[in-house]
């Protein structure tokens, strides 16, 4: 990577720039985020060697074992966005209701998944952290299409940081010598059409017959590769600078679906499509969803417009 390149706080303070109001909070905000994913990155590099691997015997809203490292994760991720002072609420999909700072002139409101992927944290394999954030408004939820930015920290081979204001997806590489995000991955753009795709297929005889048939047809004449890592960030980043198509659909044993609209769903949708792509619930768009609850689940596939266009002609039949 260029010694010479921006760091991420010189590529916010130019977006910034862009915009003669901005008052530079959510630009203290970004940048607080990126420091509260420096930490987690540290303590996963080294999680097998600081005792913070394994179960804390607790279970999250969803009733799923949470690990040492998710409870850190959304500590810290709580700890370092309520000492910014620029967030009025913080949701977090360990915790079953919204957390209040004490900061009630504050102009945002933030959601993150503070560990996903946390299953892989045992066996050495990819993990990460979603944010998403929105203006305070009459309701904590709102529309995903109402998001100011949002983004993820993918803590893989290396830690990359990818974000979008509204204007392009740019990603960011973490130096380790230097500890900061670099430019690495300047405007990206999702190709229109690619050759992978990521679903657990295992779950196949529980799908749509309409998805089912979608997925058969990637395995016809030119057949589509799949790749699968149990982290909606690795797989999703993987799609974002490739093309082709992540699916985690409906089946018969989760009917709406599994993953969260606010904390997964929504900021990766702002993602794709900032970065030219598609994103689909069944059949609608789920930046369009009205939020009635916190921690609402619903099916999602997202990436490349010819793959996204065409899931949906199956189930339009």
């Amino acid at each position: 990577m260029p010694r010479n390149s921006i760091t991420l706080t010189e590529h916010i303070l130019k977006e910034e720039q862009k915009f003669p109001k901005a008052s530079g909070n959510l630009t203290l905000l970004l940048t607080q985020i990126a420091e509260a994913g420096k930490i987690i990155a540290s303590h996963v590099q080294n999680s097998g060697l600081i005792d913070i691997e394994g179960k804390t015997g607790k279970k999250n809203v969803y009733e799923e074992e949470v690990k040492k490292l998710d409870e850190f994760a959304n500590d810290t991720m709580v700890r370092v966005l309520t000492e910014s002072k620029q967030v009025f609420a913080l949701a977090s999909e360990e915790i079953e209701k919204p957390f209040f700072t004490e900061i009630t002139k504050a102009d945002y409101v933030v959601f993150f998944d503070p560990l996903d992927g946390s299953n892989n944290v045992d066996n050495n394999n990819p993990l990460g952290t979603i944010f998403s954030i929105y203006r305070k408004g009459d309701s904590l939820l709102q529309k995903g299409k109402e998001q100011v930015a949002a983004g993820y920290i993918f803590y893989g081979s290396s830690v990359m940081f990818v974000y979008s204001c509204g204007s392009g997806v740019n990603g960011f590489t973490l130096d380790p010598s230097v500890g900061s995000f670099l430019l690495s991955h300047k405007n990206i753009t999702i190709p229109e059409q690619g050759s992978i795709y990521g679903v657990n297929e295992g779950n196949f005889n529980l799908f749509e017959k309409p998805t089912q048939e979608f997925i058969l047809s990637l395995k016809k004449s030119k057949p589509y590769r799949l790749r699968w890592g149990a982290c909606m960030v690795a797989d999703v980043h993987r799609f974002l600078m490739n093309g082709g198509v992540f699916m985690y659909p409906k089946d018969k044993s989760a009917p709406n679906g599994k993953l969260r609209l606010m904390f997964e769903v929504n900021p990766m949708a702002y993602i794709i499509t900032k970065a030219g792509g598609m994103a689909l619930t069944t059949t609608e768009n789920p930046l369009e969803i009205n939020p009635s609850e916190l921690h609402q689940r619903t099916p999602v596939l997202l990436g490349s417009p010819h793959e996204v266009k065409n899931f949906l002609k199956f189930h339009k039949k």
